[in-house]
């Protein structure tokens, strides 16, 4: 299940989303040739990852920042900016170009935070800017519930695209995530999924403030949950390749 976009078009360009995408792309760039090296690439990983045990020694915490602009390979990559540019550019518009990238700061600093508390002990260096996309993401529900998400399904000889409310499809992947937390133990790397869980919860934590000056439930009665502004409607176009019949004998 993998969103696509959503029908909850932004009124304004949402530059602080661009940059952040063209900063860890870049970043991503200026290391991409040592990742072959051990040597060189284990000494990045130790300069500028987060590893759990040496923050919980007091040691390097500016890798809680860090380690969110690094990712793993490209796919890593690829699948962070997808989810910031789907749901990042509604929190901006709403919360202003300046709030939003403290507010993604903050969620990255504070799933950092949630990692190295759940795996104190763990040596493994983590990276990505899931934490703090995660967050964005829990701002997202919080404020669009009902924001329908079209979602990419592929289950062996099913694909298909649907639309769901955001809150479905958010919901699935922090269930996904606390299962993930609970099934697996954290000194062992792999996925950091506390710090998905705890940087969804944080950026929910901080966007209650702008959801109660909207009005908080009055603003969900108002909207019924959905953007309070007209969905994007997408026409997927029909294929012009003529159907072929099957052929009987």
């Amino acid at each position: 299940m993998l969103p696509i976009r959503d029908h909850n078009p932004s009124g304004r360009t949402p530059v602080v989303v661009y940059a952040l995408m063209a900063t860890n792309i870049l970043v991503f760039l200026s290391y991409f040739g040592i990742m072959d090296d051990p040597h060189y690439f284990s000494r990045l990983m130790f300069d500028w990852a987060l590893i759990p045990a040496r923050v919980a020694q007091g040691d390097g915490a500016y890798t809680l920042i860090t380690s969110t602009f690094l990712h793993g390979g490209f796919l890593h990559l690829a699948g962070n900016m997808l989810f910031l540019w789907i749901f990042g550019d509604n929190l901006e518009d709403e919360m202003g170009h300046g709030p939003f990238l403290l507010f993604y700061l903050a969620c990255g600093l504070g799933a950092g935070l949630i990692h190295v508390a759940a795996g104190p002990g763990s040596m493994v260096p983590t990276v990505g800017a899931s934490g703090a996309i995660a967050g964005v993401m829990g701002g997202y529900m919080l404020l669009f519930p009902r924001a329908r998400v079209d979602i990419f399904i592929f289950l062996v000889i099913l694909i298909r695209i649907i639309p769901v409310p955001s809150w479905v499809m958010l919901g699935v992947w922090l269930g996904l995530q606390v299962m993930g937390g609970i099934g697996t133990d954290p000194d062992a790397g792999g996925v950091a999924y506390w710090a998905h869980a705890g940087g969804f919860a944080v950026g929910l934590i901080l966007t209650l403030p702008l959801w109660l000056r909207r009005g908080g439930a009055a603003f969900w009665n108002r909207t019924h949950g959905h953007p309070p502004h007209a969905e994007h409607r997408y026409r997927i176009a029909t294929t012009r390749i003529p159907r072929v019949p099957r052929s009987r004998r």
